[in-house]
């Protein structure tokens, strides 16, 4: 599978940022997309990777709940160089549970990927090459509803189901799916946690694991192994025995 060209939402912090400068520095990416809403940290982002290799970087400044702006860049960017890799990163934290805060994560986090990968499996479809990815980045948290964070969890276990059965579904149009669940990672979002978080990781190295399993076509890219096994062992056990369990994790205070 060969990746010139990749476009990325969420691009301007936490496992964006370090997917952004990790393919930035691969010798065969020609063209990098990133999307953010933050305009300095998405503009330092940029500098970073045109510093790190020699890929042109295009950045813009959007919000990925805009159904119409999100397609006509997607468009626009596969008009100028047919994409490779398209990552629905992008996502947001609920932290406390108002009725304004579910709805920003439930935009965010699940309409958010549809307007991201959407228009682009439309364009793929018309192409008859191989090399055409499509990325979603869910959670650890999408294997069980999390007392702590039920919105959160909710909408990564939607777009986890959703990735997943896009794997096969787009498997005749030689599109290639990845399911992205990783476990607590330095991010905007986990600066934020105040709950224990074991096996934590740095972002540089999360970045990685993803684009190097994502190399190997690995469907479901779940990480770190300890917190995938305990958290599958969760989502199977009896609701009386995971009641059990989860009413006494820690909540977030």
């Amino acid at each position: 599978m060969i990746i010139k060209n990749i476009l990325l939402t969420g691009a301007s912090s936490g496992i964006g940022e370090a997917l952004a400068l990790y393919y930035a520095k691969q010798p065969e990416t020609q063209n990098l997309y990133i999307c953010g809403r933050n305009s300095k940290r998405l503009e330092k982002v940029k500098k970073a990777c045109e510093k790190a290799g020699n890929a042109k970087i295009h950045t813009k400044i959007l919000d990925v709940y805009n159904k119409d702006d999100m397609a006509n860049w997607i468009n626009e960017a596969e008009a100028q160089t047919p994409l490779n890799l398209v990552f629905a990163n992008a996502g947001v934290a609920t932290l406390e549970e108002t009725p304004e805060n579910i709805y920003n994560t439930f935009n965010t986090n699940i309409f958010g990927v549809i307007n991201t990968i959407t228009p682009a499996i439309e364009n793929y479809k018309k192409r008859t090459d191989k090399d055409k990815i499509i990325a979603i980045t869910a959670s650890i948290a999408g294997y069980h509803g999390l007392p702590a964070c039920p919105s959160y969890s909710a909408t990564k276990a939607c777009v986890k189901t959703y990735g997943e059965a896009l794997r096969l579904n787009l498997l005749p149009y030689n599109i290639q799916v990845h399911t992205i669940c990783p476990g607590f990672v330095r991010s905007r979002i986990t600066e934020k946690n105040t709950c224990p978080m074991p096996f934590f990781m740095e972002a540089e190295p999360a970045a990685e694991i993803i684009a190097k399993r994502i190399q190997r076509n690995v469907g479901l890219i779940a990480f770190p192994w300890p917190m995938r096994f305990a958290v599958w062992l969760g989502s199977i056990l009896p609701n009386a025995i995971s009641d059990f369990i989860y009413k006494r994790l820690p909540y977030k205070v």
